[in-house]
């Protein structure tokens, strides 16, 4: 295939090297799913410690001396099938502890850390590399990454085009205005109109003002943005810029993410077999449930609407339903699943924490799948649901009211139900559409049928990647 365009991609983490949520998912999905659109995608993530072993037959292929502190070097080698750039920089990244925070919290140097990552992009981008690479595009990835198409755009960017993605407008990367020079940002632009943000700076902000496009995770997102309820403060800089910003979904990974290349495997064609893992899923967590048996693989936080799980669980268990949960977060809700695991014996199981093994069997075996989020920029939980037949329940946002089709009665005769949503996101609405769950468990022949609607719904790259390609061609022309 031709190439069509080179893109630098910019981010804080990509699988497999590294995951800490769904943005490496998307990071390390996007480069195969653009080489079919005949796009070369490299990614530039830092080196953190965890990475160091990965640099043994990586060639250098940029370097600064002066890099927020000391010296830094671009590494670039084929990691599982995709071009990498590793940004080696033991002064920023070769410490204990995660990509951001450390036994204390978070790195009280994060605002340096990311400028660093975000400088030599757009250096990159703008100079092109020792082995002759100079991409055409520019493709920042939230917060971490938000500052290259601002260090692009004053530095001169020298042809290369910009997108800053937003995969949640919730982390906005602030600091201090003092920091300003020490960031290596233009005075002149700390007005409310650029760079100033309440008093302070936000490399977020930075980015939506400077990049050529911006796009989030889900069409629906993109509007929710411009509301103060999910704009965050950033919904006027959001608006004024609403000619650049689109919504193009995510999709998952179906050769990783699929029931067919489980250890029981099934398909919508067998999905009698997926019983099989209901069985080994129940025994690993200790339960006996009558009806739907429920999931909930999530970060244990307000914002994925966990807190109305203890006020809806005694209903859903008095009519027969059950529910595993997998996930760590705040430490009152990990404690609030406890107690439910106590108060309801074989009911409700839970593992705090996350294993990747343990959550595809959870899809695999599970009836359904939770997602009552308050805000979903996009989502994978729901969509791992469709392809693995665990109906989703989810709240009517985001990502989520983008991706499925309530089973209501309409959607139910055309044959096109894939789940049920919910709104508002309050505990009374949530506990309706578990009523629900359980009414259309109650009909195997209706379940069985939404059950194979979902696992037929495309959730792949194809056609994000598609949009994504178009995206580019466009700021080339």
């Amino acid at each position: 295939m031709v190439t069509r365009g080179r893109v630098l991609s910019v981010a804080s983490e990509c699988v497999p090297l590294l995951k800490t949520g769904g943005l490496a998912d998307v990071v390390g999905a996007l480069p195969a799913a653009l080489a079919a659109q005949g796009w070369e995608m490299r990614v530039l993530i830092p080196c953190y410690r965890a990475l160091q072993w990965r640099l043994e037959g990586m060639v250098e292929v940029f370097a600064e001396d002066n890099l927020f502190g000391g010296r830094g070097r671009v590494m670039a080698g084929e990691v599982a099938g995709r071009q990498m750039l590793l940004l080696d920089a033991p002064h920023l990244y070769d410490r204990e502890g995660g990509p951001y925070s450390g036994p204390q919290g978070d790195w009280g140097d994060n605002a340096q850390r990311f400028a660093a990552l975000s400088w030599m992009a757009a250096r990159i981008a703008r100079e092109g590399m020792g082995d002759g690479w100079r991409p055409d595009v520019l493709h920042a990835h939230d917060w971490q990454a938000a500052l290259a198409p601002a260090y692009l755009a004053y530095g001169g960017a020298n042809g290369v085009k910009s997108v800053l993605t937003v995969h949640n407008i919730a982390f906005q990367g602030w600091a201090p205005a003092g920091m300003l020079n020490e960031l290596r940002l233009p005075a002149q632009e700390f007005h409310p109109g650029a760079l100033e943000y309440y008093g302070g700076l936000s490399s977020l902000k930075a980015g939506l003002i400077t990049a050529d496009r911006i796009t989030t995770v889900s069409p629906t997102y993109a509007a929710e943005l411009r509301r103060p309820e999910f704009g965050m403060g950033l919904q006027g800089v959001i608006a004024a810029r609403a000619d650049r910003v689109s919504g193009i979904l995510n999709g998952v990974d179906t050769d990783i993410w699929s029931p067919e290349v489980e250890e029981r495997p099934y398909s919508a064609r067998t999905l009698k077999r997926k019983a099989e893992s209901r069985q080994v899923l129940s025994g690993a967590f200790k339960l006996e449930v009558p009806g739907p048996l429920a999931i909930l693989v999530s970060r244990l936080t307000d914002q994925k609407g966990i807190d109305l799980i203890p006020a809806v669980l005694p209903d859903f268990v008095a009519q027969g339903g059950g529910l595993a949960v997998l996930g760590s977060g705040d430490a009152a809700l990990e404690s609030a699943m406890r107690e439910l695991e106590v108060r309801f014996p074989g009911r409700v199981g839970v593992r705090i924490g996350y294993d990747e093994g343990l959550s595809h069997l959870m899809f695999a075996g599970g009836d359904a799948v939770l997602v009552p989020s308050r805000f979903e920029p996009c989502g994978l939980t729901q969509m791992y649901g469709l392809r693995y037949g665990a109906l989703p329940v989810v709240a009517l946002t985001g990502g989520l009211a983008d991706t499925i089709i309530d089973a209501n009665p309409a959607a139910m005769a055309a044959g096109v139900a894939t789940g049920i949503t919910f709104h508002p996101t309050e505990a009374p609405a949530l506990a309706q559409a578990l009523r629900r769950l359980v009414a259309l468990y109650s009909d195997q022949s209706c379940w069985t049928q939404v059950q194979r609607n979902a696992m037929k719904h495309p959730v792949g790259w194809e056609s994000s990647a598609a949009e994504y390609a178009a995206l580019y061609q466009s700021l080339l022309a």
